[in-house]
């Protein structure tokens, strides 16, 4: 019986690089079939990896593309535009720090990395298409992020025109994906405006619960900053479009808390972890998204400050198949039950 939540797959940011098996799609995937992985979420932003322009362009390219992953025994579960959403909307104190994530051609021009960034995102919606996907992952971007905290009191207005910007910049985004037959899911990720249920929920009704507008689930985040993490899926599961598996711990001490005191990330007392080291009840999880329909993808996202990404990697997709569920095709006590029978029901109510 197959379950229902496909995996296990690998989000191949973290592991990109110059040298094999790391260096190109085709290596890589191989790599990643090679360590029990179905599946691949695919960076946009890495070029070595995945062209974007072409894929917008070409449909051949986009089935070279397939071909590469099936011929090496993987499928593509998502295209990832994070870095490039994060440049839709960038309070100015970052423009130095995101000017990384975007072409030197439009470094200190934010109005042109922007529109940069937009054609970006567009392009993804039909590279995607072109690839006969349907969900791809992002990030918001941040104009009320340096805000976060109330202190200095925060002028009347200013988070409302923030998100009321936001919902301007997304908009014809979110448009453009439906017309394509796509949805962006958002990792709610400190360091975006949007990072938890209630600034995701800000955004949404300013555009109206357009149905482009999801959720990339990642329950790491949500550990460290104490949320409820299942309660989160009680609320939002109609708005889970896709799944990074990614463990964290908290450990908050006599000396720092939810906010980590600007501590490197080893003395962090919250930090992300390899699957399995840290805090994450992913039964719990796996079970909710099973109970609630969900049937995409659930991808490894490697981000841990003690365990290498080789090891983190190795050790993630055995443990992400071991949490599948296959859900039953009859319920439990089917053999104690029989036909409705209306006399037997009104004979033991006594009517």
């Amino acid at each position: 019986m197959a379950t229902q939540i496909k995996g296990p797959a690998l989000f191949l940011a973290q592991f990109a690089g110059d040298e094999a098996p790391y260096d190109s799609l085709d290596n890589i995937t191989k790599w990643a079939a090679g360590l029990g992985y179905k599946g691949v979420q695919i960076p946009t932003f890495v070029g070595s990896l995945f062209d974007l322009d072409k894929a917008a362009e070409s449909k051949d390219y986009c089935d070279e593309v397939k071909g590469i992953c099936e011929g090496n025994g993987v499928e593509i579960t998502e295209l990832s535009t994070h870095l490039q959403g994060q440049l839709i909307a960038s309070n100015p104190v970052y423009d130095t720090a995101f000017d990384a994530f975007a072409p030197a051609k439009v470094h200190g021009n934010p109005k042109a990395r922007q529109e940069w960034a937009v054609d970006q995102l567009k392009k993804c919606a039909v590279a995607s298409k072109n690839l006969g996907l349907s969900h791809t992952v992002s990030f918001s971007g941040a104009l009320a992020w340096p805000f976060l905290y109330p202190w200095p009191q925060r002028p009347p207005g200013l988070i409302d025109e923030a998100f009321d910007e936001l919902a301007r910049r997304w908009r014809p985004i979110f448009d453009h994906y439906e017309e394509h037959g796509q949805d962006i899911g958002f990792e709610l990720h400190p360091g975006e405006d949007l990072f938890d249920g209630a600034t995701f929920e800000m955004l949404l009704e300013r555009v109206d619960n357009h149905k482009a507008c999801m959720i990339n689930y990642d329950p790491s985040h949500f550990i460290l900053q104490q949320l409820d993490y299942l309660a989160f899926i009680d609320i939002y599961h109609e708005r889970i479009n896709a799944f990074h598996v990614k463990d964290a711990e908290f450990n908050p001490d006599g000396r720092q808390g939810v906010y980590s005191g600007f501590q490197g990330w080893t003395q962090r007392a919250g930090r992300f972890r390899s699957l399995g080291d840290g805090q994450v009840d992913f039964s719990a999880i796996f079970s909710k998204l099973t109970q609630y329909g969900y049937d995409s993808w659930a991808v490894l996202e490697w981000e841990c400050c003690i365990k290498s990404a080789e090891q983190g990697a190795a050790e993630g997709a055995p443990f992400i198949a071991s949490h599948l569920i296959e859900a039953p095709a009859r319920a439990f006590d089917d053999f104690a039950g029989g036909e409705r029978d209306e006399a037997q029901i009104k004979g033991m109510l006594g009517l």
